[in-house]
């Protein structure tokens, strides 16, 4: 395995996630010129208009153009999908790649993230849920200076300081009094409408051109449609088949039936309207079905059409051919490819016309429960062979992951489905197909709200499902840190297990392993992960056992077993190879943290580097954070500034960016260290403060060491700087924004502070306590195989302190005292601590005419 794990500079930093443009953007340069001039004046923009209007392209197109105005780029979230208003912000936190944090509230992580960015967000189709996404952009606009806001709606969202611009249609040509003749071609040349039409017109047939023989027919079906964009496009769509003037005539015709309706809508919505009926009424009875059907969908593929919507009405033979005419007559639109794969989607105003003629037909119910069928055979068909030991490669499973990415908005259908019509049995088998891209992207929230849903249902579910559903919910509660829940759940899957005879053992005697470590029970732990491992052996799961052994080593690396630790990931890796790769870069990342442990910094920048290599395919960014963050660390012991100084500023950004409050603060930790090492006193005290503010605003179990080796470094400044200086300093850095803490500690490297004392950065740093006031050594001033803290602790080992007094005296736990103490012997090849005790006087250097007593 080889890497380049300091290469970060070759991944281009992410400006915004706005979709491609379909094909030409025509018209509205008035427009553009108007908004771009009024973005400059306010903070929220709204485009209202009907469906069709042309709201969120013009959106996109305005966003595009000002995107490199905003140093956190443009960003795109499509809120169709909520249908309730729960939905909104994990649907706008995934958009823009903001993680869950633990114990927190989804809604309080999305503003922290954006408080600190300048940035413009498009916030598309919010017409639906008007209310809270009112609420929810008044909170954001209030908490985040730097954020832009524009919406799209059919309706304004009232918000204070709102904008309201109302998309007005294209423009339209004049009256035929006005131009007749020859004349009519040059008169309506530069007209918007007319200009989109025949540029549509032209991409379905080639030869297709506006001329003095058709001028007055395009300008008629122009005015007739009131220069509503989606209908210019879907009659443009037409002229495969029709002439100009043959379309307008049965244009002309429909809407003078239609104009006997409701008169009470507005034109427009009534031109829309009427353009999508017509559109609808001319295809054949089979493109009719097909379209109708099309609507239970958000995206499609055609697979995934001739499994829903084949019948004997319309064999799946006959789907492509359908699909096709529909894409041609505008009503389907065509997206971008997803691993080879063509995917489609329909328009809002067509889905919504589409599904209503489906209710009609008394076919929705069945569709909805097919569409289910097809979400829970695809996620079963992805675990099956994501999840095992050899085929396929690695690409395609890549492949499969991000194909579980792209079709969220219809597992979200298919889990709806199942929680209103009380399948939990489907339901629950779906959750437990989906649980590696859960566990993966860090949705983690999302699966355990859907678990509880269905786990509430009172339905009679077979106790194996029920047992699997548990089991991922006791892991997603382990990765929200819930920890008391990762091992109920973990006990009752594991209960329904043994009764049954079915279910996943094997995860949930994991789960109780790692939540025992964390507990300090660690004999307990090595007895359930003993069991985990013998339960995947019995269950023949090659990705279970792989992962138990991980967990095992993970244990035992806890108790300071380093070497047993090191051979169970090494086995743990070879029964991982051949499967899927998300597991092995696990494995490494458990490795690098082992070595790193024994003081071996090469291994640990290998492994780190090779882990973060994988994470990088599947753009697991807090995955990434961890492993440049394990980097960091290893360079600032050896020391290398440079590599300190670029994996943890890449590591800290990334976690500013997922908005995960705990890594930014282990990464403002690091830096402050790094430059506290390169003699910036004053920088190093302003991150303490900043990090400090984030560990107490945390309060996370996990960030114990990392807050309290903060302490150490402001106890030092207290000597060098005063601690008057050193308060002021620490009020400063604890008043910083994350995004201001992470600038200032991504900054180049500044000069020494005038008054810190020079030393060599080759020689190992000294801490506070150096020297006792007996004159006794604390520290490791010399030079040899040990870390820094791995002197400290052989000294006091020297001094005759148990595990528990080393622990007592460093403050860190009696675990990890006991394992510096065995890397101490491994890496000295000793075998007692009387042993140790000689090699610290033999070592150390004389202070003050003697060695250590």
């Amino acid at each position: 395995m080889t890497s380049n794990p300091v290469d970060i500079q070759s991944q281009p930093e992410s400006v915004g996630n706005l979709p491609a443009e379909p094909n030409a953007f025509i018209g509205r340069e008035r427009d553009l010129l108007d908004l771009v001039s009024m973005l400059d004046r306010v903070r929220m923009l709204t485009l209202c208009g009907p469906g069709g209007i042309g709201k969120t392209r013009l959106a996109l197109k305005l966003a595009a153009s000002l995107a490199t105005q905003y140093p956190d780029g443009a960003w795109f979230a499509d809120l169709a999908d909520a249908e309730v208003p729960e939905r909104l912000v994990p649907l706008i936190t995934t958009a823009l790649g903001i993680r869950p944090e633990p114990e927190r509230q989804l809604a309080d992580t999305l503003v922290e993230a954006l408080r600190p960015r300048a940035m413009l967000l498009v916030l598309d189709t919010c017409e639906h849920l008007v209310q809270p996404s009112a609420e929810l952009a008044k909170r954001l606009l209030s908490s985040c200076p730097g954020l832009r806001v524009i919406a799209t709606s059919r309706e304004a969202l009232r918000v204070r300081g709102e904008v309201i611009w109302r998309v007005p249609p294209l423009g339209l040509p004049g009256s035929a009094d006005a131009v007749n003749g020859t004349s009519v071609t040059s008169a309506i040349l530069d007209c918007e409408a007319v200009r989109l039409f025949v540029a549509r017109a032209a991409a379905v047939r080639r030869d297709f051109a506006l001329h003095a023989g058709n001028a007055a027919a395009i300008a008629e079906i122009c005015r007739t449609l009131g220069g509503v964009p989606l209908g210019i496009e879907l009659a443009a769509a037409r002229v495969r088949t029709l002439s100009a003037a043959q379309l307008r005539a049965r244009l002309a015709g429909r809407f003078e039936l239609l104009a006997l309706g409701d008169r009470t809508a507005p034109p427009r919505q009534q031109t829309l309207r009427a353009t999508v009926e017509w559109s609808y009424d001319l295809l054949t009875e089979p493109q009719r079905t097909l379209l109708s059907r099309l609507s239970v969908f958000n995206g499609w593929s055609l697979e995934m059409a001739e499994q829903v919507c084949a019948d004997s009405k319309i064999p799946a033979s006959l789907i492509l051919d359908l699909l096709t005419a529909l894409i041609d007559k505008s009503l389907v639109t065509v997206e971008p490819e997803l691993n080879g794969l063509g995917r489609y989607r329909l328009l809002d105003t067509v889905r919504e016309l589409a599904a209503e003629h489906a209710r009609a037909n008394g076919e929705m119910a069945r569709l909805r429960a097919a569409h289910r069928d097809c979400m829970l055979a695809m996620a079963l068909a992805i675990v099956s062979r994501a999840f095992v030991r050899g085929d396929p490669p690695w690409p395609e499973r890549v492949a499969m992951y991000n194909r579980g990415m792209a079709e969220r908005a219809n597992f979200h259908l298919a889990h709806a489905y199942c929680v209103q019509h009380g399948d939990a049995e489907a339901g629950l088998r779906l959750c437990y197909a989906l649980r590696g891209p859960w566990l993966a992207s860090g949705d983690v929230s999302e699966g355990a709200a859907w678990i509880d849903q269905l786990l509430a249902i009172d339905a009679p579910v077979p106790g194996g499902v029920r047992a699997r559903a548990l089991a991922v919910r006791a892991e997603l509660a382990f990765e929200q840190q819930d920890y008391q829940g990762a091992a109920r759940f973990a006990a009752a899957s594991f209960d329904i297990s043994e009764a049954t005879g079915d279910g996943n053992p094997a995860t949930a005697l994991r789960v109780q392993a790692l939540t025992l470590l964390l507990a300090g029970k660690a004999a307990d732990a090595l007895s359930y992960a003993d069991a985990a491992v013998a339960a995947a052996r019995q269950m023949r799961d090659d990705w279970e056992e792989g992962v138990a052994l991980a967990s095992r080593a993970a244990v035992l690396a806890g108790q300071g077993e380093l070497a047993q630790a090191q051979a169970g990931y090494v086995e743990a890796l070879d029964v991982l190879s051949g499967n899927n790769r998300i597991g092995v870069a696990n494995v490494l990342y458990g490795l690098g943290q082992l070595a790193r442990a024994r003081g071996d910094p090469a291994d640990a920048v290998r492994y780190f580097g090779d882990a973060l290599a994988i994470y990088q395919q599947i753009d697991a960014k807090p995955e990434m954070a961890r492993c440049l963050g394990g980097i960091g660390q290893v360079a600032l012991s050896r020391p290398d500034p440079a590599m300190a100084r670029s994996s943890l500023a890449e590591s800290v950004r990334l976690n500013l960016a997922a908005g995960q409050r705990l890594g930014i603060a282990r990464g403002l930790a690091a830096l402050a260290a790094l430059a506290a090492a390169e003699g910036d006193q004053r920088r190093a005290v302003k991150l303490a403060g900043a990090a400090r503010k984030l560990f107490d605003m945390i309060r996370s179990a996990t960030a114990g060491t990392a807050a309290r080796r903060l302490d150490d470094l402001v106890s030092a400044a207290d000597r060098q700087l005063g601690p008057e200086t050193v308060a002021v300093l620490l009020r400063q850095g604890g008043a910083l924004s994350p995004r201001d803490a992470v600038a200032l500690a991504t900054a180049p490297a500044a000069a020494s502070d005038a008054r810190a004392p020079e030393r060599d950065l080759a020689a190992p740093p000294r801490r506070d306590g150096d020297e006792d006031d007996r004159g006794e050594l604390s520290g490791p001033p010399w030079p040899g195989p040990l870390t820094e803290r791995e002197a400290e602790v052989a000294v006091l080992v020297a001094r005759g302190l148990s595990n528990r007094g080393i622990g007592e005296q460093l403050f860190i736990s009696q675990a990890t005292a006991a394992r510096h103490v065995a890397n101490i012997f491994i890496k000295l090849g000793l075998r007692s601590r009387s042993q140790v005790a000689a090699w610290v006087i033999k070592s150390a250097p004389v202070e003050g005419g003697r060695p250590p007593e």
